[in-house]
C-alpha cells in the first residue's frame, strides 16, 4: 500500500478515538487527516494529539463539518452511533472513499441505507473488529454445523456499564454465524431477554443474554448445551485496542494495493482476514 494513506475518524474525543489516533500517529504510512465530533461537543477545535495525550500536538484539530474531513479523506474510521452512520455512510459514497463502520445498534432499516450506499463505495462493516471473535465467529458457524438442533445454543455476554445497546454487536455477529451454520434466520429462532413464566426452552433457538457492569470491555461465550455435556467458545477482550487495530487492518484491507479503494461492496471482517 502507498505511503502516508489519509485516515479520518469519527467520535475523535471518545475512548476509540483516542485509541485510534494514537495507532495512527505511530503507524508507518498512515497520516490523521481529520477527526470528527458531534456539535456542540466540548472537545471541538482541540488538536488530535493533544486530547489523545501524545507527546506533541498533530496539526488536526477536532471539528464538526464531516463533509470537509471525508472529502480530504482516503478511509473513514467510523465508531459512532446508527444515526451519525448512515450519514457519514451517504458522504463516503459520495467521495468514494473507504468506509470502516464498527458502529453496532442498527436497525433493519439502517442496514438498507448502508446497503445502498455500498453500491457506491468500499464499505467494511462489523459488529466486532477483532481478530480473535471473528476467528470465535468461524469456529461457531461449524460447531453448529456439525451439532444437531438437540443441542442448544445460548450466547452470554457482558460489557462495561456505559454500553448503550443489548445484546451487543458481537454477540449479534456470532448468533448471526451460528444461525447460518445451522440453515435458520436468527431473526425467527432468538429468544431474548427472558423475564417471568416464560414456559420450557424452544428446540431450535438461540438464546441471548446479557450482563453490565464495572469496565469490563467484552467477554463472549458461545454455549452449545446438550443432554450431559456442553461445548463452551469463548473470547475476553482485555484492552479496546484490538478494536482499533482490526479497523485499521480493515482500513487498509479496503484501501488495496497502492492505497486504491477495491471498489463498490459491503464487506465484513472474514472478507478482510481471508477467513471462510
Amino acid at each position: 500500500m502507498g505511503q502516508n494513506v489519509k485516515i479520518a475518524i469519527t467520535g475523535a474525543g471518545g475512548r476509540m478515538g483516542r485509541t485510534l489516533t494514537r495507532l495512527i500517529a505511530e503507524t508507518e504510512g498512515l497520516t490523521l487527516s481529520g477527526g470528527i465530533e458531534a456539535e456542540g461537543s466540548p472537545h471541538l477545535g482541540t488538536d488530535l494529539g493533544t486530547l489523545a495525550g501524545l507527546a506533541a500536538p498533530l496539526g488536526v484539530k477536532v471539528t464538526d463539518d464531516a463533509l470537509s474531513v471525508i472529502k480530504d479523506a482516503d478511509a473513514l474510521i467510523d465508531f459512532s452511533v446508527p444515526a451519525a452512520t448512515l450519514e457519514f455512510a451517504a458522504l463516503a459514497a459520495q467521495a468514494r472513499i473507504v468506509h470502516v463502520i464498527g458502529t453496532t445498534g442498527f436497525k433493519d432499516e439502517d442496514l438498507a441505507k448502508i446497503e445502498a450506499a455500498a453500491r457506491h463505495a468500499t464499505i467494511i462493516k462489523a459488529g466486532n473488529m477483532s481478530l480473535g471473535v471473528n476467528l470465535l465467529a468461524a469456529l461457531a458457524r461449524q460447531a453448529a454445523k456439525a451439532l444437531g438442533p438437540d443441542w442448544d445454543i445460548e450466547i452470554l455476554e457482558m460489557h462495561h456499564r456505559h454500553k448503550v445497546d443489548a445484546p451487543s454487536g458481537t454477540a449479534l455477529l456470532l448468533g448471526e454465524a451460528a444461525a447460518e451454520g445451522r440453515g435458520i434466520e436468527l431473526g425467527t429462532h432468538s429468544e431474548r431477554g427472558r423475564d417471568g413464566i416464560t414456559g420450557a426452552r424452544k428446540e431450535g433457538t438461540i438464546g441471548f443474554a446479557s450482563l453490565r457492569g464495572g469496565s469490563v470491555v467484552g467477554e463472549h461465550d458461545v454455549i452449545f448445551a446438550a443432554e450431559n455435556e456442553r461445548i463452551v467458545l469463548r473470547h475476553v477482550a482485555e484492552d479496546r485496542s484490538i478494536f482499533a487495530r482490526g479497523a485499521l487492518k480493515a482500513a487498509q484491507w479496503g484501501l488495496g494495493t497502492g492505497g486504491k479503494s477495491r471498489g463498490p461492496g459491503l464487506f465484513d471482517m472474514a472478507d478482510v482476514l481471508g477467513i471462510e
